[in-house]
């Protein structure tokens, strides 16, 4: 593929499939050497699911801490060992005689820094092993809990046993958790009947397009207008375009310094900054340290 069609396509992921499978199908329709998704979505899960192709894979650490937006529901009463609608039943409640303002608050507990146990069926590994092929062959293995932020929950609709949300998360957020955490705190557990991802690390359901709509667009030869180019891809980054004395020192790797910018990175903050060409290309990825008069390399990507 020429260097142009690197980048990021954004899919909304199907119903049972996994990630990785989704992942394939779009690396066999671009005829990608490489591709790799930010971020694993669960089988039954849909959603935005952000896939970077060829050279833009060099990004994806940039993606995969990004802030997640989900729209899920909270099946109160009902729990389960994977703790969504795809395990096993472990325990039921008939008493969920709960009031709206119950409900509501007990949601409003759960929202800025919180403490949160990874699932025993989850990707996380242990010893090399994931852990969810552990606790198939009844081995569980319970991570520590970690720090998760919740910016916001926002209940959406509440018909019970069925309670319809929004909710705005750091990465490495267990929605399934969250609602087997509230269901518990509720007194008549719960566990995550349906997910949907509407936005990752600033990516949202208006870039993504189905499957089908991707094969449909690859009949018609139109399948690489939907790839965002790299540039525009790490959306919010201070961009700098490079003139050509800088291009060159970057291609050969020379070390950057201060004076090697013009005026406007001075009062970049300790950050990233994305170096463009004239032709918005991007060329790399450096780390701004405050109070450093050198940048750091993260990735180069013009490679001309």
């Amino acid at each position: 593929m020429h260097r142009e069609l690197s980048g990021v396509l954004v899919v909304d992921k199907p119903a049972d499939m996994t990630s990785a499978k989704v992942v394939a199908r779009v690396k066999k329709l671009l005829g990608a050497k490489k591709a790799g998704h930010t971020g694993t979505l669960d089988p039954f899960a849909t959603g935005v699911l952000v896939c970077c192709i060829n050279r833009a894979t060099k990004l994806s650490s940039f993606f995969l801490h990004g802030k997640k937006k989900y729209e899920g529901v909270l099946h109160l009463g009902i729990e389960t060992d994977t703790q969504d609608s795809t395990g096993n039943i472990t325990a039921t409640c008939d008493d969920i005689n709960l009031s709206g303002k119950t409900i509501r608050s007990a949601f409003e507990r759960f929202e800025g820094t919180i403490e949160q146990f990874p699932p025993v069926y989850s990707a996380l590994k242990f010893k090399g092993t994931p852990l969810y092929k552990l606790a198939r062959s009844n081995r569980p293995v319970q991570k520590p809990a970690r720090r998760v932020s919740i910016r916001y929950i926002k209940i959406l609709e509440i018909k019970v046993p069925l309670i319809r949300f929004e909710v705005a998360c750091s990465a490495g957020t267990y929605i399934r958790t969250l609602c087997a955490d509230i269901g518990t705190s509720l007194g008549c557990g719960g566990h995550l009947k349906e997910l949907r991802r509407i936005e990752s690390s600033g990516f949202t359901l208006s870039e993504a397009a189905t499957l089908q709509e991707l094969e449909d667009l690859a009949v018609s030869g139109k399948l690489f207008d939907r790839i965002i180019r790299m540039s525009n891809a790490l959306k919010g980054m201070p961009a700098h375009i490079a003139d050509t004395v800088l291009e060159k020192k970057i291609m050969h790797g020379n070390i950057l310094m201060k004076n090697d910018f013009r005026h406007e990175t001075s009062d970049i903050p300790e950050s990233f900054i994305k170096v463009l060409d004239t032709n918005n290309d991007l060329i790399a990825v450096l780390k701004v340290t405050k109070g450093k008069n050198r940048y750091t390399y993260c990735c180069v990507l013009n490679a001309k």
